[in-house]
């Protein structure tokens, strides 16, 4: 068995975030989501297809050729605005998994169908099934696929994770043109439907969504929470404080009386300077220096960041080489209390968090004593001055 993971789109619902970076290349307790996946699956297949187009050269830069010595290659999407486009110039004559990359999945629902005797998909119960692609099932198998349909059908939604024959190939070079023009999946996947056994198996697990920045900080929440003990491979100095756990990576230091609560992810080449707060689920990644007296909260801090003294990050994502000045404060909580809201693609959408705080994209410095309000974007290259506040 080969296996085909979509990987192309852009995602513009994760601006600015995707600016610079891919979706698939976006990391989460110290993987990328891509690795999250091809982990779990590298084992059990022959060769992996990763279909690439939006920022190709930094996929192919991560993986080259091989995952674990399990072959890889790359298939470049064509124009065609239809998710599978891309699949309609593959053939091989063996079974197939295709998944997306939108989603990490545990390692026990990827296996339970990587080794199902025929086909079929992961699928979840859902309590609005008009906003998913639904399967009405028979007796735990898939009678047809519907685009949000709008009368009740059934309630078992589509995780895009599937096993297929080889046949489905043909199937996907042979779709007609619906009546809105487009090459629709739910044509190829029902006619799989009416001469294959296609077996319908809810997961077990939660799967970790990202579709929108914040995401992000859920997703390494759900990692840190199930933390259940410490991985130290470097330094610890005298009079560190540890409540909980801590995944320590190499190289990274952690200076005297450093107060660390709840499970924390530091990763490589980072120094944590002395009399430091961290808590609730706190990442910092590569190289990144956080410098004396500062309280860091429920946030991801990524590669080659400095944070300087007296500063304060709550529910915050920061991105690569940002410069924060000495003394930088923001809200992440309104007044009234009530929801934050987020722009996104020029629409206003509820994050439905009462606290978040700000995205930082790359190569942005603040200025001292620099404040914001709560959850504001500062875009790749910018800068504050000193005493500015970002509204």
């Amino acid at each position: 068995m080969k296996a085909i993971i979509l990987a192309a789109w852009e995602w513009t619902r994760l601006r600015p975030i995707t600016n610079t970076t891919p979706k698939p290349l976006i990391k989460v307790f110290g993987k990328t989501i891509l690795e999250h996946n091809l982990e779990n699956i590298y084992k059990h297949v022959s060769e992996i297809i990763i279909v690439v187009k939006y920022l190709k050269e930094q996929i192919k830069e991560k993986f080259w050729d091989n995952y674990m010595w399990t072959s890889i290659s790359y298939q470049e999407q064509s124009d065609e605005k239809w998710t599978w486009a891309a699949i309609k110039g593959i053939k091989f004559d063996e079974d197939v998994l295709i998944l997306n990359w939108d989603s990490i999945f545990a390692k026990e629902d990827l296996e339970k169908i990587i080794n199902l005797e025929w086909y079929g998909c992961l699928v979840k119960e859902v309590e609005d099934p008009s906003i998913y692609w639904i399967f009405e099932e028979k007796d735990s198998y898939a009678v047809k696929i519907v685009e949000k349909p709008e009368s009740f059908i059934w309630n078992l939604a589509n995780l895009w994770v599937y096993k297929f024959s080889h046949e489905i190939f043909s199937l996907i070079s042979s779709i007609p043109l619906s009546s809105r023009w487009e090459y629709e999946i739910t044509d190829a996947i029902n006619a799989f439907i009416e001469n294959n056994k296609f077996k319908l198996l809810p997961i077990s697990w939660e799967f970790i969504d990202i579709w929108y920045p914040w995401d992000i900080l859920d997703a390494n929440s759900y990692f840190l929470n199930k933390l259940e003990k410490s991985t130290i491979n470097w330094t610890i100095e005298q009079w560190v404080n540890i409540k909980w756990n801590i995944v320590l990576e190499e190289w990274a230091i952690l200076k005297s009386w450093t107060y660390i609560e709840w499970n924390v992810y530091i990763w490589k080449n980072t120094i944590v300077w002395p009399n430091i707060y961290l808590r609730w689920n706190t990442v910092v990644w590569d190289n990144c220096h956080i410098w004396a007296n500062n309280e860091i909260k429920n946030s991801s801090i990524w590669d080659n960041t400095n944070v300087a003294h007296l500063s304060y990050i709550w529910d915050s994502i920061i991105w690569n080489q940002v410069n924060i000045g000495w003394g930088f404060i923001s809200a992440n909580l309104r007044h009234d209390g009530t929801n934050i809201k987020v722009l996104v693609k020029w629409e206003l959408k509820d994050s439905w968090k009462r606290k978040l705080w700000i995205i930082i994209w790359d190569n942005t410095k603040t200025g001292i004593k620099s404040m914001s309000y709560p959850w504001r974007v500062l875009d790749t290259g910018s800068f504050t001055m000193p005493w500015e506040i970002i509204k």
